[in-house]
C-alpha cells in the first residue's frame, strides 16, 4: 500500500507539473498547436519518462537484465500491456476530451479501476471481499464527483467521445491486469517491467501516432521551448510513479494497486494548493477524504487493523 499511496502521489505531482506546462505559450499558440498539445505533450512526457528510466536502469546495472526479458514471452507481455495503456488508453482519453470535454471525459474514465477489477477477478481469480468492493464504488463515485462539471455544451461528437472514454476504461484497467499477469512470472522484475512500458509506449507514439497526426514539425517546436523543462520534469515524477504502481501491482495485485492508486486525484488538490496556489472547495476536501479512505478500504483487509484475522472474521 505504500508504494501504491506513492505512485499516487508522484502521478498527482506529474499532472500539475505537466498542467503549468501545458499553459504555456507554445501549446495555446495556434489552433493547430492547441489541438495536438495532448498528444505532443503525452509523446515527450513519455520519451522523457523512458530517458529516465534508462538512466536509472543504468546506474542499477539491470539494463542488461531489460535486454534478457525483452527476448522472452514475459517481455512481449509487457510490451503489450504498455501499447493498451498507453497509446489506447491515453489517446481514447484524448479522444474523449476533444469531442465531450475534460470534465465529463473524465467522469467516465475514473471507473477503469472496476474494470481492471472486475477483469482480474475473472482472468487472475483475485479474490475481494464486499467491503473492499464497497470501498471501490465509494471511492469511484468520489472521483466521478469531483471530476465531474456539467457544462453547457460539448465540443465535438458525443458518440466519439463516449467511444474514446470506454477505451480509456478499457486501455488502463486492462493494462494492470496484464502486468500483474506478466509480473507472476518470476523472471521479470518490476523495475525492468517498468522501464519496458514507458519505452514502448514512448516508440510507438513517436512512430505511429505523431507521423500519423502530422505532429513532429510541432513537437520540434516544444522541444527548444520553455515549456519542455516542465515536460522532463512531469516525465520524471511519472517514471517514479509508475516504478512504485509496477511494485504495487507486484505486491498486493492489480485490484488493489489500481484502488490505491486512483487516490492521486485526491493527492492533486493540495499539491495543486502549494504550487499553484489553487484554493479547494468543500467538495473537493469531502471527495478527496472519500477518495483516500476507499482506497484504503479497497486495497486491503481493514478487519486486520481491529485486530482481527481474516480466519476469525
Amino acid at each position: 500500500m505504500i508504494w501504491g499511496f506513492g505512485a499516487a502521489l508522484t502521478w498527482a505531482l506529474d499532472t500539475v507539473i505537466l498542467s503549468v506546462a501545458l499553459a504555456k505559450g507554445v501549446f495555446v499558440s495556434t489552433p493547430q498547436a492547441i489541438a495536438l498539445a495532448a498528444f505532443v505533450s503525452t509523446f515527450l512526457h513519455d520519451a522523457g519518462s523512458a530517458v529516465t528510466a534508462f538512466v536509472y536502469m543504468a546506474l542499477r546495472r539491470k539494463l542488461k537484465d531489460t535486454l534478457a526479458i525483452l527476448k522472452t514471452r514475459a517481455g512481449l507481455v509487457i510490451m503489450g500491456a504498455a501499447l493498451i495503456g498507453g497509446p489506447l488508453g491515453m489517446t481514447g482519453y484524448v479522444i474523449s476530451v476533444n469531442n465531450i470535454g475534460a470534465s465529463y471525459a473524465a467522469a467516465i474514465s475514473a471507473f477503469f479501476p472496476a474494470w481492471g477489477a472486475f477483469l482480474a477477478a475473472i482472468a487472475l481469480k483475485e479474490r475481494m471481499h464486499w467491503f473492499q468492493w464497497l470501498g471501490l464504488i465509494a471511492c469511484l463515485a468520489a472521483v466521478a464527483v469531483l471530476g465531474y462539471t456539467p457544462a453547457e455544451g460539448i465540443p465535438g461528437n458525443w458518440t466519439v467521445g463516449i467511444i474514446g472514454a470506454l477505451a480509456c476504461v478499457l486501455g488502463w484497467g486492462t493494462e494492470a491486469v496484464v502486468v500483474d499477469w506478466g509480473l507472476r512470472n518470476t523472471a521479470v522484475d518490476n523495475e525492468v517491467a517498468m522501464q519496458i512500458r514507458q519505452t514502448t509506449s514512448a516508440l510507438a507514439y513517436a512512430a505511429i501516432i505523431l507521423p500519423v497526426l502530422g505532429g513532429w514539425g510541432f513537437a520540434t517546436d516544444v522541444l527548444g521551448s520553455d515549456a519542455m523543462l516542465f515536460v522532463a520534469l512531469a516525465g520524471a515524477s511519472g517514471t517514479v510513479s509508475y516504478l512504485c504502481y509496477y511494485r504495487a501491482i507486484d505486491l498486493i495485485g492489480a485490484s488493489r494497486a489500481m484502488a490505491v492508486n486512483i487516490t492521486y486525484s485526491a493527492w492533486a488538490i493540495p499539491i495543486s494548493l502549494i504550487i499553484l496556489g489553487s484554493i479547494p472547495d468543500v467538495k473537493g476536501v469531502v471527495c478527496a477524504i472519500v477518495i483516500i479512505l476507499g482506497a484504503i478500504c479497497a486495497a486491503t483487509d481493514v478487519r486486520s487493523m481491529f485486530g482481527a484475522t481474516s480466519q476469525e472474521a
